[in-house]
């Protein structure tokens, strides 16, 4: 099969599955009881606002359009997206786009610095470890690599924060110092921020690296014992170029592969760690949108996840045939 039809029939695969998990991923949405009404009343009561009447509370049904039936606000959202207009939030009143465009930027930067942390520190070690299998250097990375993938990030999120305030004295939560919390974009904002990413990037990239090392060392321990590896050796191919040119690259296809999951991390970050190191990410915003049941800004943020999902796998699929070719079947 050639790369064009090969990438061609995997897009249309693509489009067909956005749509049916457009309509999944509305109804998951819809499915715990009540709707923005139901909690804006909630959130009334516990404020001390009194009680709410039936006509008010009929007034902000039909205000956000919660009176339609629910194919009928399926619709609604649907063609918004189709036109690129993701609708308005209920709970901070402000068209979708603005929530995100506050919070898009920060998060891509801190993913893919992050990203880039994990594939740089990962993949090297992960060759070094299987070339020096048993070594003290294998041993220790195989320890802390079981103990990256162990900790829950939130839990080492706690830790930092912890030892930040009691060996210097200063709070690794947030991005930027107080004096620029507020302030507008300049360049000592910026070089600001650039001294706070380091915490973050450390806690969020720990557990995705460990695993990739892990990775890396299993499959390429397994080329190495191929014969092809030892007929390359056999005819005098330099073992640095032997090891580039022919295990490596066979040894780097499920690293490729993990592209899909990887879109929507540098979409929403981190969630929870967001949380505790306080983030402003866009995984926090999708938490309170499901919290105060804020079905625009929920549904919309999980259908550009699901998106990124199938974008990232379309990559990762058009990467591994270009790869490997063995992966174009009929």
């Amino acid at each position: 099969m050639s790369m064009l039809s090969y990438a061609l029939r995997r897009f249309l695969y693509m489009i067909v599955l956005l749509v049916i998990l457009s309509v999944v991923v509305f109804i998951i949405i819809q499915l715990p009881p009540g709707d923005y009404a139901t909690a804006y009343i909630q959130r009334m009561k516990l404020q001390g606002g009194g009680e709410v009447t039936e006509d008010k509370i009929a007034a902000i049904r039909h205000q956000y359009g919660l009176d339609l039936p629910m194919y009928a606000q399926y619709l609604k959202w649907a063609s918004g997206l189709l036109r690129g207009d993701l609708g308005r939030s209920f709970q901070w009143n402000r068209p979708i786009q603005e929530l995100l465009a506050e919070r898009l930027p920060i998060t891509i930067v801190l993913s893919l610095v992050t990203l880039l942390f994990t594939y740089i520190v990962a993949i090297p070690i992960g060759i070094y470890a299987a070339t020096h299998q048993y070594s003290v250097f294998d041993y220790a990375f195989t320890v802390i690599g079981f103990v990256g993938m162990a900790v829950p990030g939130f839990l080492f999120a706690l830790i930092m924060l912890f030892l930040m305030y009691e060996l210097f004295g200063v709070s690794a939560g947030g991005l930027f110092s107080r004096e620029y919390a507020g302030a507008a974009w300049s360049w000592p904002k910026v070089w600001d921020m650039i001294k706070h990413l380091w915490t973050p990037i450390i806690v969020i990239g720990t557990a995705g690296t460990a695993g990739l090392i892990r990775v890396m060392r299993a499959t390429l321990l397994d080329e190495l014992s191929k014969p092809y590896v030892e007929t390359a050796r056999a005819k005098g191919v330099a073992e640095t170029r032997m090891l580039l040119k022919y295990p490596v690259r066979v040894a780097i296809n499920p690293i490729l592969s993990t592209i899909g999951w990887t879109l929507p991390d540098i979409f929403s970050g981190s969630t929870i760690v967001s949380i505790v190191l306080l983030l402003p990410t866009v995984g926090p915003l999708l938490l309170e949108a499901l919290r105060v049941q804020d079905f625009f800004v929920a549904g919309s943020i999980v259908m550009i996840l699901t998106s990124l999902t199938f974008v990232g796998t379309f990559i990762s699929d058009i990467l591994l045939a270009w790869a490997d070719p063995r992966v174009r079947f009929d």
